[in-house]
Protein backbone atom coordinates (compact mmCIF):
# COMPACT_ATOMS: atom_id res chain seq x y z
CA UNK A 1 0.00 0.00 0.00
CA UNK A 2 1.18 3.35 -0.69
CA UNK A 3 1.72 5.96 1.37
CA UNK A 4 0.34 9.79 1.33
CA UNK A 5 3.48 11.00 0.69
CA UNK A 6 3.84 8.91 -2.38
CA UNK A 7 -0.29 9.17 -3.67
CA UNK A 8 -0.05 12.81 -3.44
CA UNK A 9 3.51 13.31 -4.22
CA UNK A 10 4.46 16.16 -2.03
CA UNK A 11 6.67 16.94 0.61
CA UNK A 12 4.49 17.99 3.98
CA UNK A 13 5.30 21.11 5.99
CA UNK A 14 5.26 18.61 9.29
CA UNK A 15 3.56 15.63 10.60
CA UNK A 16 0.37 17.24 11.42
CA UNK A 17 0.08 18.44 7.55
CA UNK A 18 0.69 15.20 6.52
CA UNK A 19 -1.65 13.70 8.78
CA UNK A 20 -4.25 16.14 7.73
CA UNK A 21 -3.76 15.33 4.14
CA UNK A 22 -3.97 11.55 4.76
CA UNK A 23 -7.34 12.09 6.82
CA UNK A 24 -9.06 13.64 4.25
CA UNK A 25 -7.70 11.91 1.79
CA UNK A 26 -8.40 8.34 3.54
CA UNK A 27 -12.48 9.59 4.17
CA UNK A 28 -12.88 10.14 0.89
CA UNK A 29 -11.81 7.01 -0.41
CA UNK A 30 -13.95 5.06 2.24
CA UNK A 31 -16.83 7.85 0.82
CA UNK A 32 -16.30 6.30 -2.63
CA UNK A 33 -16.21 2.79 -1.71
CA UNK A 34 -19.20 3.02 0.06
CA UNK A 35 -20.93 4.33 -2.31
CA UNK A 36 -19.89 1.79 -4.90
CA UNK A 37 -21.12 -0.97 -2.10
CA UNK A 38 -24.30 0.74 -2.08
CA UNK A 39 -24.98 1.13 -5.41
CA UNK A 40 -26.77 -2.26 -6.11
CA UNK A 41 -29.28 -1.55 -3.38
CA UNK A 42 -29.98 2.04 -4.93
CA UNK A 43 -29.30 3.90 -1.78
CA UNK A 44 -27.06 6.79 -1.25
CA UNK A 45 -24.93 6.69 2.20
CA UNK A 46 -27.08 9.09 3.50
CA UNK A 47 -30.02 7.14 3.10
CA UNK A 48 -28.68 4.00 4.17
CA UNK A 49 -27.74 6.33 7.33
CA UNK A 50 -31.46 7.38 7.81
CA UNK A 51 -32.28 3.44 7.86
CA UNK A 52 -29.95 2.49 10.00
CA UNK A 53 -31.03 5.30 12.43
CA UNK A 54 -34.70 4.06 11.77
CA UNK A 55 -33.87 0.60 12.73
CA UNK A 56 -31.84 1.24 15.79
CA UNK A 57 -34.62 3.57 17.69
CA UNK A 58 -36.08 2.89 20.97
CA UNK A 59 -39.49 3.81 19.70
CA UNK A 60 -41.35 3.14 16.17
CA UNK A 61 -41.52 6.57 15.08
CA UNK A 62 -38.32 9.14 15.18
CA UNK A 63 -39.20 12.70 13.92
CA UNK A 64 -37.24 14.14 11.37
CA UNK A 65 -35.34 16.70 13.33
CA UNK A 66 -33.99 13.83 15.47
CA UNK A 67 -33.07 12.10 12.55
CA UNK A 68 -31.15 14.77 10.91
CA UNK A 69 -29.27 15.14 14.58
CA UNK A 70 -28.39 11.77 14.81
CA UNK A 71 -26.70 11.81 10.72
CA UNK A 72 -23.30 10.66 10.45
CA UNK A 73 -23.43 13.51 7.58
CA UNK A 74 -25.49 16.48 8.46
CA UNK A 75 -27.80 16.43 5.30
CA UNK A 76 -30.26 19.52 4.67
CA UNK A 77 -31.90 17.85 2.19
CA UNK A 78 -33.02 14.60 5.06
CA UNK A 79 -36.54 15.59 3.95
CA UNK A 80 -36.04 14.70 0.05
CA UNK A 81 -33.47 11.73 1.06
CA UNK A 82 -37.03 10.31 3.17
CA UNK A 83 -39.17 11.54 -0.06
CA UNK A 84 -36.78 9.23 -1.88
CA UNK A 85 -37.12 6.48 1.14
CA UNK A 86 -40.72 6.57 0.97
CA UNK A 87 -41.08 6.34 -2.68
CA UNK A 88 -39.15 3.03 -2.14
CA UNK A 89 -41.27 1.61 0.17
CA UNK A 90 -38.81 1.78 2.56
CA UNK A 91 -39.88 3.92 5.44
CA UNK A 92 -43.89 5.26 6.26
CA UNK A 93 -44.08 9.19 7.01
CA UNK A 94 -46.86 10.68 9.32
CA UNK A 95 -47.03 14.41 10.82
CA UNK A 96 -48.12 15.69 14.12
CA UNK A 97 -51.96 15.51 14.93
CA UNK A 98 -50.45 18.88 17.37
CA UNK A 99 -48.44 20.22 14.84
CA UNK A 100 -48.51 19.55 10.84
CA UNK A 101 -45.20 20.79 10.95
CA UNK A 102 -43.69 18.21 12.71
CA UNK A 103 -42.94 14.97 10.88
CA UNK A 104 -42.46 11.80 11.79
CA UNK A 105 -40.43 8.35 10.01
CA UNK A 106 -41.08 4.66 10.74
CA UNK A 107 -38.48 1.59 8.74
CA UNK A 108 -41.25 -0.55 7.06
CA UNK A 109 -40.38 -4.26 6.82
CA UNK A 110 -39.39 -4.05 3.26
CA UNK A 111 -36.71 -1.10 4.97
CA UNK A 112 -35.89 -4.06 7.59
CA UNK A 113 -35.04 -6.66 5.28
CA UNK A 114 -33.14 -4.26 2.94
CA UNK A 115 -30.91 -3.79 5.71
CA UNK A 116 -30.80 -7.26 6.88
CA UNK A 117 -29.44 -8.48 3.58
CA UNK A 118 -27.00 -5.84 2.92
CA UNK A 119 -25.96 -5.99 6.69
CA UNK A 120 -24.90 -9.82 5.03
CA UNK A 121 -22.91 -8.10 2.18
CA UNK A 122 -21.18 -4.93 4.47
CA UNK A 123 -19.32 -7.77 6.18
CA UNK A 124 -17.18 -8.24 3.04
CA UNK A 125 -16.63 -4.85 2.47
CA UNK A 126 -15.17 -4.21 5.96
CA UNK A 127 -13.26 -7.38 5.37
CA UNK A 128 -11.77 -6.40 2.05
CA UNK A 129 -11.29 -2.48 3.78
CA UNK A 130 -10.01 -3.51 7.46
CA UNK A 131 -8.59 -7.11 6.97
CA UNK A 132 -5.02 -5.49 7.51
CA UNK A 133 -5.78 -3.42 10.69
CA UNK A 134 -6.09 -5.27 14.31
CA UNK A 135 -8.82 -4.64 16.80
CA UNK A 136 -5.86 -3.12 18.96
CA UNK A 137 -4.86 -0.45 16.11
CA UNK A 138 -8.45 0.58 15.22
CA UNK A 139 -9.32 1.11 18.54
CA UNK A 140 -6.02 3.51 18.73
CA UNK A 141 -7.08 5.30 15.42
CA UNK A 142 -10.53 5.62 16.60
CA UNK A 143 -9.67 7.30 19.98
CA UNK A 144 -6.95 9.80 18.10
CA UNK A 145 -9.96 10.79 15.64
CA UNK A 146 -11.95 11.29 18.91
CA UNK A 147 -9.69 13.15 20.04
CA UNK A 148 -9.19 15.26 16.85
CA UNK A 149 -12.83 16.05 16.80
CA UNK A 150 -13.16 17.20 19.97
CA UNK A 151 -10.50 19.72 20.19
CA UNK A 152 -13.04 22.15 18.52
Amino acid sequence: MKTIDEIIKTKFKDDRHRFIANMMYTSNWLQNSFVDFLKPYALSPQQFNILRILRGAKEKWVTMNDIKELMIEKAPNATRLSDKLLDKGLVDRKRADHDRRVVYLSITPAGLDLLAEIDKEESHLDKSNFDNITEEEAKICSHIIDKLRNSE
